[in-house]
């Protein structure tokens, strides 16, 4: 077993499994670009809500070897349907993921994530959401990509990808009337890590993509 697969397969990734990343290095430069109907014009305003014509993400690729933290805490079918996806991705596109598991300290998992060095960190739960909100405001030059949820007042180093059936919000603001569990398909988490990883590589960020 390799020394990745082998971290995979550990509650806690990081801890124990590999030390931080190089912070010196710069982030590879994404391949492809987004297809007509991806950004909008005129540009979306900080915090603005967009819809993407389907599929209009899938010509933007992470480089081989692009860093990935998957931040995850919850083990609702929701979420393991989100890490499933994320990992997927990871695999097909050749991305160097590890993975933070912050069930029992979210503030604590959050900065674990951040302090491996990664160029992404994607986040996936609804627990993870309020204390997202408190810590990433204060951490600006950290990239994060919330998956099935997003923050009330995004600041511009959060983008976030939802749909009908997600779009928790945490902050006080509770579960959206139209949640359903049963929408977190496959094809769904799929597409929404794909058009949230193309809308940061694409330096569309603090802005929520709002996909069908």
């Amino acid at each position: 077993m390799s020394l990745l697969a082998g971290c995979l397969a550990s509650s806690v990734v990081l801890t124990g499994c590999a030390d931080s990343w190089d912070r010196t290095r710069e982030a590879p430069a994404p391949i492809g670009t987004p297809g007509a109907g991806f950004i909008p014009t005129p540009a979306p305003s900080p915090e603005a809500t967009i819809l993407p014509a389907a599929g209009s993400w899938a010509g933007v690729h992470p480089a081989v070897g692009y860093r990935v933290v998957l931040l995850t805490a919850g083990d609702d079918p929701a979420t393991r349907a989100l890490v499933a996806a994320v990992q997927a991705w990871a695999a097909t596109e050749h991305v160097d993921l590890r993975m933070v598991h912050a069930d029992d300290d979210h503030v604590g998992g959050i900065t674990q994530a951040m302090d491996a060095g990664g160029d992404l960190i994607v986040v996936a739960g609804n627990d993870l959401i309020d204390p997202l909100a408190l810590v990433s405001a204060n951490h600006l030059d950290q990239t994060f990509l919330v998956v099935g949820a997003e923050l009330a007042e995004p600041t511009e180093n959060v983008t976030a990808v939802d749909w009908n059936g997600a779009s928790f919000r945490g902050a006080g603001l509770g579960m959206s009337s139209t949640y359903d569990a049963a929408s977190f398909t496959p094809e769904r988490c799929a597409a929404a890590i794909r058009a949230g990883a193309a809308a940061v590589l694409s330096d569309l960020t603090g802005v929520v993509l709002w996909i069908d």
